[in-house]
Order: C-alpha cells, then sequence, then structure tokens
C-alpha cells in the first residue's frame, strides 16, 4: 500500500497558497465558485504542464485515469473538459500573473546571494513552448 506522498503534492506544497488566495481576493470574478475553485484550476493547469498535455481532452482523461489519486494531488473539484474551458474563459489572468510574479520575487530572494542572481535582476519571461500543427496549404 502506498503511504508517501505523490510527486506532484510534494511539489506543489512549497507553492505560497496564501499568496495564491489573496489574489483571488483582489479579482473577484461575476461568476460564484461552486464546485471548482481557484485552486482546483491552477492545480490542473499545473499538472498539464508539468505532465506536456496538449488539450482540455488530454487533460481531462489523464486526470480521470487517476481519479482515486485527484484528492491527494489537492484537486477538489470534478473534472471535466467543459469545466476546465468554462473556468479558463471566465477567471481573470491576473491571478495567475501576479501568482507567477510573487513567485518571481521570491526566486530572486532566494538566490540573492548566488552567481545565479545576477541573471534573476533581468527581466524572466515565461513562454509558453507547446506547439501549434498547422496546415501548410493554408500556412505556406
Amino acid at each position: 500500500m502506498y503511504s508517501g506522498q505523490l510527486v506532484f503534492a510534494q511539489l506543489m506544497e512549497h507553492l505560497p497558497l496564501h499568496s495564491f488566495r489573496r489574489f483571488v481576493r483582489r479579482y473577484p470574478s461575476k461568476y460564484p465558485t461552486k464546485a471548482f475553485s481557484h485552486l482546483d484550476q491552477f492545480l490542473c493547469m499545473a499538472f498539464a504542464q508539468l505532465t506536456y498535455r496538449e488539450s482540455l481532452r488530454d487533460i481531462e482523461t489523464c486526470l480521470r485515469a487517476h481519479q482515486a489519486k485527484l484528492y491527494h494531488l489537492g484537486i477538489r473539484g470534478n473534472i471535466a473538459r467543459s469545466t476546465l474551458a468554462d473556468a479558463n474563459e471566465s477567471r481573470d489572468c491576473r491571478i495567475f500573473a501576479d501568482f507567477a510574479m510573487s513567485l518571481i520575487q521570491a526566486a530572486r530572494q532566494l538566490y540573492v546571494s548566488d552567481s545565479f542572481a545576477v541573471e534573476l535582476e533581468q527581466t524572466v519571461y515565461a513562454l509558453d513552448t507547446t506547439t501549434i500543427d498547422l496546415c501548410l496549404s493554408v500556412f505556406p
């Protein structure tokens, strides 16, 4: 029987969730969250990024395959493609942008005395490296 924490849960426990909740309160939504919280959305998208998921269908399939482990990952809501799509469309992206900036600021403070810190003083960009397949007949 498994008795330890999952790797994803170990990674996510290092995040300052108090900051994330503060950003959620800063940008209130028009639509109240009932079963799929902002944190559930963030955890699903973080899991998708770390496991190289390519679409909402792929995210849903992967997470539903591990339905019994979702609670241990920290995801409390039900995973459905339409729920993820609605959350991504209706929730304010500034929540996640501000949270990313707070994580970058924390990284700068952690590495202030290292030679790596010189690079962190410069602008840091997060690039989405997913590829988009294009039809060559439409896009030469």
